[in-house]
């Protein structure tokens, strides 16, 4: 039984057939085109390579992306790849692909990849956040996603910055029209702008990472108030900093209203492969029979 997942991301787009058991088939990479029609286009070409390498052909497809389709109106909205925005996006892939598709936030993916057989598989309430070219997060509980009766859960990148320093305010507009969303901070590009250079650029000693490190414990010290995870799971290019993790549960801590607080915080297992595996596990294979 293959299952077909796809990784729509703002600069490549990656289809990959897994096995019943997350085995890799086949992987098909290529470059995101910028036009809506072409991106449509590039994510048949590359699925359709993904089954010929794997000898199969998939009844569904499912694929993770930045943002999520509205349920009243099926258009896309909350997207940072904007040219999304306001489209039927699975719908029109379900059309170009000619097969039902199932659509999920990018970082509900790589919860649901890492909880099923990854940094959290032994973990029943998972906190996912990717810190890339965009930040967000994601949720999964006994390793199934929990999405949101608005499909919004989890959306914790254009939340506010919490407990904001002088030197923070006023704060900065966001793409998405709000001020001081976590991603302006947090995000890879954010670190850049703060810091001056790219975040591998950077010494371990370098002031702007223990600006980093600290705005990222505040903004989880938020997600622990209210979801109090078991684990927490970080994805994108700033999880590749491995000073990170010796340092967060102390920037953590301080701000959560508890008498002590310790969560562990782990690497994404299956890194940038996460989110196409979680792409394909949104199809379970009792679906697919």
């Amino acid at each position: 039984m293959i299952r077909i997942g796809v990784d729509f991301g703002g600069t490549k787009i990656e289809a990959a057939a897994l096995d019943a058991q997350g085995r890799f088939q086949a992987r098909v990479r290529r470059p995101t085109p910028p036009g809506y029609v072409d991106r449509l286009e590039a994510t048949r070409e590359v699925v359709v390579e993904a089954e010929r390498q794997a000898g199969v052909a998939a009844a569904r497809v499912g694929v993770g992306g930045p943002g999520s389709p509205s349920p009243s109106t099926g258009l896309m909205r909350n997207s940072n790849s904007t040219v999304l925005n306001g489209r039927p996006f699975p719908a029109d892939l379900e059309r170009v692909l000619g097969r039902p598709v199932r659509y999920a936030n990018d970082a509900n993916c790589l919860a649901l990849s890492e909880a099923t057989d990854g940094a959290a598989a032994d973990a029943g309430v998972v906190f996912a956040v990717i810190v890339g070219t965009g930040c967000g997060g994601g949720i999964a509980v006994d390793g199934r996603l929990v999405e949101g009766r608005n499909l919004v859960a989890g959306e914790w990148g254009h939340t506010p910055l919490p407990w904001p320093r002088a030197e923070e305010l006023p704060g900065l507009r966001c793409w998405c029209g709000r001020t001081n969303c976590l991603e302006l901070w947090l995000s890879g590009t954010g670190f850049a702008r703060d810091a001056g250079r790219p975040a591998e650029a950077v010494p371990p000693d370098d002031p702007a990472l223990a600006r980093y490190v600290d705005r990222l414990g505040r903004a989880l010290a938020v997600v622990a108030d209210i979801l109090d995870p078991d684990v927490i799971v970080l994805g994108g290019g700033m999880s590749n900093l491995d000073v990170l993790y010796p340092r967060l549960p102390a920037a953590i801590a301080p701000h959560v209203f508890a008498d002590a607080y310790e969560v562990p915080i782990r690497k994404a297992a299956h890194g940038d492969s996460s989110g196409v595996r979680g792409a394909a596990w949104l199809w379970r294979l009792d679906e697919l029979e």
